[in-house]
């Protein structure tokens, strides 16, 4: 028969192991927490720094640029029917497109283009499709007036997509608070 020694000293290593394996058992999974939240850091780090940020600066400059075309030209708005572009405008309005608006726009697109995989959420967004249209169609058409003469009506058939600026600034802005949330719950 056990002495009550041994069966103390039973129920003593029981309770030690147990109390080692539930030990073991949250710092390996605090760990994989861990891990799970450096890679969402890392991530959203990587879209905050390689697509969202220079897409919200490029925003930004070209919200400005605009503002000032639209000061130097003393119009509320560039193209209107009631309101033709003179000749002077219209030399105007086509030195900025090609100092400009142009090549901003072709960083743009770069950017979506080469860093698609960091967009946020499941899909394209419709708003980006629509900022690619308006690209591609303002660009061949400014590239064929260049190149072969053939007139055009100075703009992109598709309007600016305001819902592209707009999604492209807040999905910045949601990135940098969720950047916060996961340093946060590193430290």
């Amino acid at each position: 028969m056990a002495t009550p020694v041994v069966v103390a000293a039973l129920i003593a290593g029981s309770i030690t192991a147990v109390g080692w394996l539930v030990n073991h058992w949250l710092v390996s999974r605090r760990e994989e927490q861990r891990r799970r939240i450096e890679a969402q850091l890392k991530y959203v780090e990587r879209q905050i720094e390689e697509l969202y940020g220079p897409l919200a600066l490029l925003m930004h400059e070209g919200r400005t640029t605009f503002a000032d075309l639209l000061h130097a030209l003393g119009r509320d708005v560039i193209f209107s029917a009631s309101s033709p572009l003179s000749e002077d405008d219209l030399r105007t309005w086509l030195f900025w497109t090609e100092a400009e608006f142009l090549p901003r726009n072709e960083k743009v697109r770069y950017l979506l283009e080469s860093k698609a995989h960091l967009v946020e959420g499941p899909e394209f967004p419709k708003s980006y499709v629509d900022f690619l249209d308006h690209c591609n169609s303002w660009a061949i058409n400014h590239r064929r007036w260049k190149e072969q003469g053939v007139k055009y009506s100075w703009h992109s058939r598709i309007n600016w997509p305001r819902r592209f600026e707009e999604d492209v600034l807040q999905t910045f802005q949601k990135l940098k608070a969720r950047h916060a949330e996961l340093v946060g719950e590193l430290f």
